[in-house]
């Protein structure tokens, strides 16, 4: 028992060793921040315990040079008065109010009776000052970028914007300006199919594959359209080519198995050497189980259909006209259902052969029917092309 207290003590010490070194590591590498959140995790329980005390102390010292750290750098950023910096001097000033709060749930800290003492500041008005003018410096960024005939710079607007409504919501028209952005960024895609097979592709299938809704796309700035709108400049058109399609011979292929089995049928009396009854000790005639073999002819058909669609999925750029890209695409559906026959004592047979004696032949599906399984596949391919494929 003693031995697994001391164990337990061992480790208590090295663990508390351990984190004392980490945040003195922090400190000593400039990483306040985390010497900060490190120290506080240790003081939220216990904090008046007198082995503590050291990380306060860490703590003070982390937060000290944090701040002195960070003010300094707002002091630089705004003697070299660029515009530029006013959204850097917005997030440092949040940042220096953002580490108060950390810390301030965990006040008041002594050491050795007393109280230490950190040194905060109201930096609520700096945070609104720097706030509206960060908002207007990206603000007339973002605005002049939609004067470019660039789709990604459309989209760097819309990103600015919705940096803006992150930090200051509702400034100005960020919102509808957002919408602008986003619909001048946004690449229009006509998707249409192709059919090279020499073979009817059943109308279902088409529409299976081109009916977009059910692919469960998240794409900001692709929009996919199986029947062109009017008002709309597509900028792609997506081919789905079918070039192949190739359908084996309806087969039938059987097998004859014969079974045979020694199985247990019932019960008969223990005979001697000579033929006589064995008895027990108690004048009871023994009886042993009785073995019989059986013997079972086992026919079996399968029925075997198979259909591969083949083609590929091409982007074609319909402002240069020229292919950007092409992805293969193939899918392939096999039909097959056994069923069988017996003559003789089903008792020979395995379990696993005795699922296809309920069957019975049915009708082979057809070409049409065979092409449109192929669907789900197909589909799942798409969505992978789809999601995968960045246009821009």
């Amino acid at each position: 028992m003693k031995k697994q207290l001391l164990s337990i003590l061992s480790l208590f010490i090295l663990c508390a060793c351990s984190s004392s070194k980490q945040i003195e590591k922090s400190l000593s590498t400039g990483n306040y921040d985390q010497a900060i959140y490190d120290a506080l995790n240790k003081l939220r329980t216990n904090k008046d315990k007198k082995g503590k005390a050291e990380y306060i102390v860490m703590l003070h010292e982390a937060y000290n040079k944090a701040t002195e750290r960070d003010l300094g750098s707002v002091d630089f950023l705004k003697q070299d008065n660029n515009p530029e910096n006013y959204i850097r001097i917005y997030d440092t000033y949040v940042n220096l109010d953002n580490r108060q709060e950390r810390i301030k749930p965990v006040l008041p800290l002594y050491v050795n009776g007393r109280e230490v003492k950190f040194d905060f500041n109201d930096y609520s008005s700096h945070i609104i000052s720097f706030k509206n003018d960060a908002s207007q410096q990206i603000y007339q960024t973002a605005l002049s970028l939609l004067d470019s005939k660039n789709k990604l710079d459309f989209r760097q607007a819309y990103n600015d914007f919705k940096e803006i409504e992150t930090i200051n919501p509702n400034f100005k028209d960020v919102r509808q300006l957002m919408d602008v952005a986003h619909s001048k960024g946004t690449d229009f895609v006509l998707v249409d199919m192709v059919n090279d097979t020499e073979k009817v592709i059943p109308q279902r299938l088409e529409d299976d594959l081109l009916n977009f809704s059910t692919y469960g796309l998240n794409n900001l700035w692709t929009v996919y359209h199986n029947t062109p709108v009017n008002e709309v400049n597509y900028d792609y058109n997506m081919r789905v080519n079918l070039r192949g399609i190739n359908i084996s011979p309806e087969q039938i292929k059987e097998r004859q198995i014969i079974k045979e089995k020694q199985i247990i049928d019932g019960k008969k009396d223990l005979l001697d050497d000579n033929g006589y009854q064995v008895k027990d000790s108690l004048g009871n005639v023994i009886k042993i189980d009785n073995l019989k073999t059986v013997r079972c002819e086992y026919y079996e058909s399968t029925q075997f259909k198979s259909v591969q669609v083949t083609g590929n999925v091409e982007y074609v750029n319909l402002n240069t006209k020229q292919l950007e890209d092409a992805f293969p695409i193939t899918s392939e559906f096999v039909f097959q259902h056994i069923f069988a026959t017996s003559r003789g004592d089903r008792r020979a047979l395995e379990t696993d052969l005795l699922q296809y004696l309920n069957n019975q032949r049915v009708p082979f599906p057809s070409e049409s029917q065979m092409i449109y399984d192929t669907g789900e596949d197909l589909k799942a391919q798409l969505k992978q092309i789809i999601n995968s494929y960045s246009i821009r």
